[in-house]
């Protein structure tokens, strides 16, 4: 994979390690864009200048989450936060309780949103600021299961 690909998707799936070992490579020119990146490339690396860089976050990653709370028996909210305790701590501001359980989701999870399909990745987009509500969900089904001897 190129270099320059390979920094992209760093940069839109959030792989904040990869991205500043990367970045800190282009910047001491020990390869361009252009190069096939190889695991090799990685040993060219300063380990501690990287390190500081991530600690610095000098590429400035916020990571945020999606959280799935649930409000009641049919109910889940989804929360963008950079955190567990985060999202639970602004669902109770929100709310005025405590959530039953809160779990994370996949930022690519797919769902429904009118006639569209989308994922919370691109609708994380939407927002300027965090936490934020991303939107509920109602169960209308209750799913049971039968278990028949045969």
């Amino acid at each position: 994979m190129l270099v320059k690909d390979l920094y992209l998707d760093c940069i839109r799936y959030e792989e904040s390690s990869l991205a500043h070992y990367i970045h800190h490579l282009l910047a001491e020119k020990k390869i361009s864009i252009d190069d096939h990146f190889s695991q090799e490339d990685l040993e060219q690396a300063d380990h501690q200048k990287v390190a500081e860089m991530i600690q610095k976050n000098v590429l400035g990653f916020h990571k945020i989450r999606i959280y799935s709370l649930k409000m009641n028996q049919k109910e889940f909210v989804f929360i963008f936060a950079i955190s567990e305790q985060e999202a639970i701590q602004f669902y109770n501001q929100t709310f005025k309780q405590a959530p039953l359980n809160c779990h994370e989701y996949p930022l690519d999870f797919q769902l429904t949103r009118g006639n569209d399909v989308v994922s919370f990745r691109e609708m994380r987009k939407e927002f300027a600021s965090f936490p934020a509500i991303a939107g509920d969900f109602k169960m209308r089904y209750k799913i049971t299961f039968k278990i028949r001897n045969c």
